[in-house]
């Protein structure tokens, strides 16, 4: 019970993260991160109580790795800032990109580590320039995982980069997924294929 505690002592005190506490701490911290690598291996989760919420288990074949993601819009890459076309695609400055940065950061840990899968992912600093973003990511090969049944179904195929599909918690976020009338225009797995359902004309032949 003393370690739930704690777990429980940590999460309150990251719910007040402008006290002078946490402000020294964050301070500190991202001081630190900002002399590290953009990605690298961390050795154990900063904040052990969140990355457990998010199915991390301190076992063999389950990592974490830190990286960091420029913060702010994302400019359009267009040569000289000149848009050919209509005043509606003019714009180059003020843009925002559609997903969110936790979800770039599980992206680009997911790139460079392609033998893994990746879980979840938790925020643990922002400065002036950068977010950081711990990653929890799982060995699909490693025994300890594959005979775990709590945590083997990430073993199967289909869950190669779910990152860059959209499945994991901060991707399916972006992806506007959810249930009820706010999410009417999603079922059917996207907009798009809600979409394409709706306007396929479907005359089926008797047979």
């Amino acid at each position: 019970s003393s370690g739930i505690n704690a777990e429980y002592g940590m999460e309150e005190l990251y719910k007040k993260k402008q006290s002078d506490l946490m402000r020294f701490l964050l301070r500190v911290r991202c001081w630190q991160f900002r002399q590290l690598a953009a990605i690298h291996r961390a050795s154990r989760p900063t904040r052990p109580d969140k990355a457990r919420r998010l199915g991390y288990k301190n076992k063999q074949g389950v990592c974490i790795y830190r990286t960091r993601v420029k913060r702010g819009g994302r400019k359009k890459p267009v040569a000289k800032g000149i848009c050919y076309g209509k005043p509606k695609t003019a714009g180059v400055n003020q843009l925002k990109f559609q997903r969110s940065i936790q979800s770039v950061a599980e992206e680009r840990v997911g790139r460079a580590c392609g033998g893994l899968r990746v879980l979840n992912s938790y925020w643990v600093g922002q400065d002036a320039v950068y977010k950081y973003y711990e990653v929890i990511c799982v060995d699909p090969a490693h025994k300890a995982v594959r005979r775990d049944p709590r945590i083997n179904w990430i073993c199967n195929a289909v869950h190669k980069h779910r990152e860059l599909r959209g499945l994991t918690s901060a991707g399916r976020k972006n992806r506007g997924v959810g249930k009820g009338h706010r999410h009417a225009k999603v079922i059917g797995s996207s907009r798009r294929a809600n979409w394409k359902r709706r306007n396929t004309l479907s005359l089926r032949r008797y047979r």
